[in-house]
């Protein structure tokens, strides 16, 4: 078994200009302080009990299951945004719900949808929300810049 079930979460943001997409990417990753890991992208689902911690540095290289949002431009003035949200039910025996939203836009407008869609995919399972949190960045494109936020599931 690669992976054990995470018991803990926390959720970061950062965003980075760069000299190519990858490059703002990375700055992106580096901002947000998970950038020295191997990031897996996973669905959208935290395991029932899960706590919320506040960031903490991971080992170098250390397999990291995040559920993210990113964008990237090359359009210099461009805002950009990413967000996620974060719906933990009533329930503690349930799974949590979290959703990613990235787009052209502030980060107010972002924030605002990507929590709503938590609220929505929490509704569409019929269960009670107990707590909703969300995390979003903005930026303003210099020359390549690239917006990233995530909810890491650790320990």
């Amino acid at each position: 078994m690669i992976f054990k079930t995470p018991t803990k979460y926390f959720l970061v943001s950062g965003a980075s200009d760069g000299f190519s997409p990858l490059n703002a990417f990375d700055g992106a990753l580096l901002e947000a302080g998970i950038g020295n890991t191997n990031i897996i992208k996973m669905s959208s689902i935290v395991p029932p009990r899960c706590k919320m911690i506040s960031p903490i540095t991971l080992p170098p290289g250390a397999l990291v299951p995040a559920a993210y949002a990113s964008i990237t431009s090359d359009v210099p003035g461009e805002i950009i945004s990413a967000g996620v949200a974060i719906a933990l039910p009533k329930d503690r025996n349930r799974n949590g719900l979290i959703m990613e939203y990235s787009a052209k836009g502030r980060k107010d407008q972002i924030e605002k949808k990507v929590r709503q869609m938590a609220l929505e995919g929490m509704k569409l399972r019929g269960w009670d929300v107990k707590d909703l949190k969300s995390i979003a960045i903005e930026y303003k494109v210099k020359k390549i810049g690239a917006a990233f936020a995530a909810v890491v599931l650790w320990g």
